[in-house]
């Protein structure tokens, strides 16, 4: 071999060695954007989302949609879906994407040490399928002309005969009602569920219709006495400067239900890894993130819930004013696991 086909060989191999070495230094180099499905459409998220970036210099690319129509995309998308992480609203929700298989399990001792069990779904096989960032509690709220607050401290008390035309709600398919429903499944069993449900059809002052505010507006009208809310939309009445809400809210009362027995449901905003996520380490890196002090602290102030982290101090007036309640002991996995069994109890009671 001549000295000029050995020198011409050894730049092909040394060219050759660089190309592979760049290739894997390119790999190896960490991911610079994540992609965010969302179903939280709050504006003051932006904060949370531009914390994220200045903290690790991963920028945020943003799908924000309902929980129904991110679902729906997920799965016209398949394996080819760039969804790097799934945010949802609801144990219900996240519990229907868990079993349309859309999460992968989340390896996290940071996050398990910070979210309580309770609000964690258990992978198959160790770590998490999902994950509750935040929470809200489902409050009765009251007409304090119409209503005596004795005869409304239970979830139960609402479908007694004494509570009969004074009952609004939402939609028996809605899943706020589906998680309710699924707790009382899970401390009380579905006999005694569907009795509840057909006394609550029964003391309805009208058929469900509305959200949450709705229902707030409607008792504070007098159309019913007595309705079930998120505590966040209770909480952004009561701190208004307008007149119209500071009026309505004079009109009502509100209480957190089952303090003496089980304690107040309470649900989650939660997410978790996509399980076709293109950048699987930036996805965990957001997850940990939502679970830091900063970002925890975001959740009470930028939305008016309570931090899942249970050491975070809360400094919301509102939710100060709300004040301190007894929680429900129950898993959102379990909430989750049981909306079949819910909806199925509400169709045989006509809970429309």
């Amino acid at each position: 071999m001549n000295k000029q086909l050995v020198l011409n060989t050894l730049a092909a191999g040394l060219l050759s060695l660089m190309t592979v070495g760049g290739a894997l230094a390119q790999s190896a180099k960490p991911a610079q954007e994540l992609n965010l499905y969302s179903a939280r459409h709050y504006q003051t998220d932006e904060l949370l989302y531009a914390g994220f970036t200045k903290q690790t210099g991963i920028k945020i690319n943003r799908i924000e949609a309902s929980d129904n129509a991110l679902i729906e995309r997920l799965k016209s998308e398949g394996a080819k879906s760039p969804a790097d992480v799934i945010l949802l609203v609801d144990a219900a929700r996240l519990w229907r994407a868990e079993k349309d298989g859309m999460f992968q399990p989340i390896q996290s001792a940071f996050i398990d040490e910070r979210i309580p069990e309770n609000l964690r779904a258990k992978a198959d096989g160790g770590g998490n399928t999902w994950v509750g960032y935040s929470t809200r509690a489902r409050v009765i709220v009251y007409n304090k002309a119409r209503v005596k607050p004795e005869n409304v401290t239970t979830y139960e008390k609402l479908a007694d005969p004494i509570n009969k035309g004074q009952v609004c709600t939402r939609s028996g398919s809605h899943p706020y009602m589906l998680s309710l429903v699924g707790a009382m499944i899970d401390r009380r069993g579905e006999a005694a569920t569907e009795a509840w449900a057909k006394g609550m059809v029964a003391n309805q002052a009208r058929a469900p219709r509305g959200g949450d505010t709705d229902q707030i507006k409607a008792v504070a009208a007098g159309e019913c006495g007595v309705a079930l809310t998120n505590s966040y939309y209770l909480v952004r009445l009561m701190r208004s400067t307008k007149p119209e809400d500071q009026a309505l809210m004079a009109k009502v009362g509100f209480l957190w239900p089952n303090q003496a027995t089980s304690g107040t449901h309470i649900n989650i905003a939660g997410g978790g890894i996509a399980k076709n996520a293109p950048h699987p380490e930036a996805a965990k890196k957001f997850l940990e993130y939502l679970a830091t002090d900063a970002a925890q602290a975001y959740f009470a102030d930028g939305n008016n819930e309570w931090p899942a982290v249970v050491s975070v101090k809360v400094e919301n007036p509102g939710l100060k004013q709300l004040g301190a309640f007894k929680v429900e002991d129950v898993s959102v996995a379990a909430m989750g696991r049981n909306q079949i069994a819910a909806q199925k109890i509400l169709d045989r009671a006509r809970f429309k």
